[in-house]
């Protein structure tokens, strides 16, 4: 089975590739989750951020955005001693940041996935260039999306990342053309 080549090198990266990656997110938590692990992501690996994922389930509240937009600064102490955290304060303080905006977003606009993916139309992107041999780090969609998040109080959420939330969230069809996921999530997407 063919499979994209970033997810042969460790089972947790394999696992993640197969049942989460690129797959029509439409669920809050699960995006509030997502954009979670890209903050915490920034300057590390993505082996990283999975080997520690259940460090930051317990650290954000199984990442209930109500919650965490609630947390103080003692909260922050509290987060940094959680055993396995990547320990950085201005990650932590921009998630407690970003659960504020992402609420805001909620009230607006009934859901963040509502928000999120009326950039695309309700459609998953492909990408026909995007052939999985050159890595592509951002484009216009993320760029667009990035810019409207940080005016509306996002931090720690360039364009990059931003892509990175979109291939995660499936909003874009980023698998390699002949990885099996590339083909089974192929159905409703639109070519851009």
């Amino acid at each position: 089975m063919n499979r994209c080549a970033w997810a042969n090198s460790h089972a947790l990266l394999a696992d993640y590739h197969d049942t989460e990656w690129g797959v029509p997110l439409h669920d809050d938590e699960r995006q509030f989750e997502f954009l979670c692990m890209e903050v915490m992501q920034c300057g590390l690996s993505w082996l990283t951020v999975l080997k520690k994922r259940e460090a930051f389930r317990r650290a954000f509240d199984d990442f209930d955005a109500a919650k965490v937009a609630c947390y103080t600064e003692e909260d922050i102490g509290s987060i940094m001693q959680v055993t396995h955290m990547i320990r950085s304060p201005r990650k932590i303080r921009a998630i407690i940041n970003n659960a504020r905006a992402f609420l805001r977003i909620r009230q607006e606009f009934g859901t963040f996935s509502t928000y999120l993916w009326r950039f695309t139309d309700n459609r998953v992107m492909h990408y026909p260039d995007h052939t999985g041999e050159v890595a592509v780090s951002r484009n216009e969609l993320s760029d667009i999306i990035s810019k409207d998040l940080r005016a509306r109080g996002f931090t720690f959420l360039g364009s990059i990342t931003v892509y990175a939330h979109l291939q995660a969230a499936g909003l874009i069809n980023d698998h390699a053309h002949d990885c099996f996921r590339y083909h089974e999530l192929r159905v409703g997407e639109t070519e851009a």
